[in-house]
């Protein structure tokens, strides 16, 4: 490992994390990075779900332990290499992913990186600057595109989950879909799918969504809470009542993942795509299951070769950070930015400059 000095200091801020709902803005040692790492300055971080997750439970069982500095979704220049970087500069403006698989085990050896039994995840975003390990600069980093910014940038990771769950979920231009949940994750299938000839009806929990889900490119946008039955209100929207060919469940909630498979047609698919909680519990009608082939399925994560996907859409102007980051904080408002979230009052996504 060296030590690296930043205009003549070793210190920098960062958002350390102690435990749920304790976050604490600290001066800490600036990364020691190794011959295969590098150094990025972050120019913008990204607020998520997964960090309010992580904010309120205190720790993430596979990405992190407190005390740590948290934050996964950035873009930023690179400060410093390790002596056996090759590829990559100091000062190159580059997005680094969160995760990298092994590319040897079991999984990573059948095409499903995602699952790898080796995969390493790196946080720290919320921080001035943030090492990033030598396996995901090799796998994983990308240098942003002239003319794209670091906001745009910052997209790629959740996007690339997106391309993914769409990818793995087989729907085509033609097709209708369901999506279920208005946040920003279920706002980028809405806006990826509609720009490519998908009708898609959006599911949401207040009228501010069902205005942006339309915005996005919803053909249809419904608040549940003024629906009494949002199963026959989706079919109704459909041909002949049959359902809709795909749900997209990006909502996260036993309830909606329960209504999925009673909104899609006979022979549909859905994708359960937001984790629930570990100790919930779905029931489902297997007899309806079976006699109209419904598949149930799930996607996890993103690969190497959706990252690279994600950031040329972003390249092509199909998402925009303009349309989804609708706020800003520094460093020290952190905190006030996930009390705001938790609320509900958090709008969409919040760059945070460190």
């Amino acid at each position: 490992m060296s030590t690296v000095s930043i205009a003549g200091t070793d210190r920098m801020a960062a958002a350390v994390l102690y435990g749920s709902e304790q976050l604490k803005i600290e001066q800490i040692a600036i990364p020691e990075i190794a011959a295969d790492e590098v150094l990025v300055r972050v120019k913008v971080a990204l607020t998520d779900g997964t960090d309010l997750k992580v904010w309120r439970r205190g720790y993430h069982a596979a990405m992190i332990k407190p005390p740590a500095v948290f934050g996964h979704e950035l873009a930023g220049e690179i400060a410093a290499v390790g002596r056996d970087v090759r590829g990559f500069h100091a000062g190159d403006r580059v997005v680094p992913a969160n995760s990298a698989p092994c590319m040897e085990c079991f999984y990573c050896l059948r095409g499903q990186s995602n699952l790898c039994e080796h995969l390493i995840f790196n946080n720290g975003a919320n921080a001035q600057y943030i090492r990033i390990p030598g396996r995901i600069v090799r796998l994983n980093m990308l240098r942003i595109p002239d003319g794209i910014s670091y906001r745009d940038a910052a997209l790629t990771e959740p996007l690339a989950c997106v391309l993914r769950g769409i990818h793995e979920t087989g729907i085509r231009p033609g097709d209708t879909a369901v999506v279920i949940g208005c946040g920003p994750i279920g706002l980028k299938y809405i806006r990826v799918l509609s720009n490519r000839g998908v009708r898609v009806i959006a599911l949401a929990k207040r009228e501010s969504q069902t205005r942006t889900a339309e915005r996005m490119g919803a053909a249809a946008a419904l608040d549940v809470n003024l629906l009494p039955d949002p199963v026959a209100a989706v079919r109704e929207l459909t041909e002949l009542r049959r359902g809709a060919d795909f749900v997209i469940e990006a909502a996260g909630v036993p309830e909606t993942c329960e209504w999925a498979p009673r909104m899609v047609r006979r022979g549909g698919t859905v994708n359960l795509f937001a984790g629930c909680r570990a100790d919930a519990r779905v029931e489902f009608d297997p007899a309806s299951l079976h006699y109209s082939e419904i598949t149930i399925k799930s996607s996890f994560h993103h690969t190497p070769d959706f990252i690279r996907q994600a950031l040329s859409v972003i390249e092509r102007g199909e998402i925009r950070a303009a349309d989804f980051i609708t706020g800003e904080s520094q460093l020290s408002g952190l905190a006030r930015v996930f009390e705001e979230m938790k609320q509900g009052r958090g709008g969409l996504k919040t760059a945070i400059i460190p």
